[in-house]
C-alpha cells in the first residue's frame, strides 16, 4: 500500500457579517468516478512543509494570493482508495484560511466553485469526511468570533 501526504485549506472571507465558505467542484477522473464537491488541497511536494504545499495549492487552485492563515486550527482527513490498482492511504491536513477575495480563477483541476453559506456549503460537499472538516472550522469561527 502507498502512503500520500497533502495539505489543503477551508477557505472563508466574511461579508456583511455573514461567513461564506469556498467550495471547488471536481470533475470525474481516474480517481473519482463522479464529480465532487470540496475544499482546495494538494499533495506535498518534496522539500515542502503542510503550510507551503497549502498556500501554493490555493493560489494555484484559485487564484487567491491574499489569506491569512487561522492560528490554532488543523484538521486531518483519512482516506483510502485505489489507483491505477494500487491501495493508497491518503492523510490530507487542512487549515483554516480567511481571504478576502471574493473573484476565483479556478486552474484546469476543477469545473467550478461557489461561495456558499456554512448550511449550504454543508449540503454541497459530498464526502462525509468535508463535512466533518467543515462542522470542526465554523465551530472554531464562531468560537473566535465571541471572544
Amino acid at each position: 500500500m502507498l502512503f500520500k501526504k497533502a495539505a489543503g485549506a477551508v477557505i472563508f472571507r466574511k461579508e456583511k457579517n455573514k461567513i461564506y465558505y469556498l467550495l471547488l467542484h471536481y470533475p470525474s477522473s481516474v480517481k473519482a468516478m463522479k464529480d465532487y464537491w470540496g475544499f482546495s488541497k494538494g499533495y506535498i511536494e518534496k522539500g515542502e512543509q503542510e503550510l507551503e504545499t497549502a498556500k501554493r495549492e490555493i493560489q494555484e487552485e484559485t487564484g487567491i494570493k491574499s489569506m491569512k492563515f487561522i492560528k490554532g486550527f488543523k484538521q486531518q482527513m483519512r482516506c483510502f482508495f485505489k489507483f491505477e490498482q494500487k491501495s493508497i492511504f491518503k492523510i490530507v491536513s487542512f487549515y483554516l484560511v480567511e481571504t478576502k477575495t471574493k473573484e476565483i480563477e479556478i486552474s484546469f483541476e476543477h469545473i467550478g466553485y461557489k461561495w456558499l453559506p456554512y448550511k449550504e456549503a454543508l449540503k454541497q460537499l459530498t464526502f462525509e469526511n468535508a463535512k466533518e472538516i467543515l462542522r470542526k472550522a465554523n465551530s472554531f469561527i464562531q468560537k473566535d468570533m465571541v471572544q
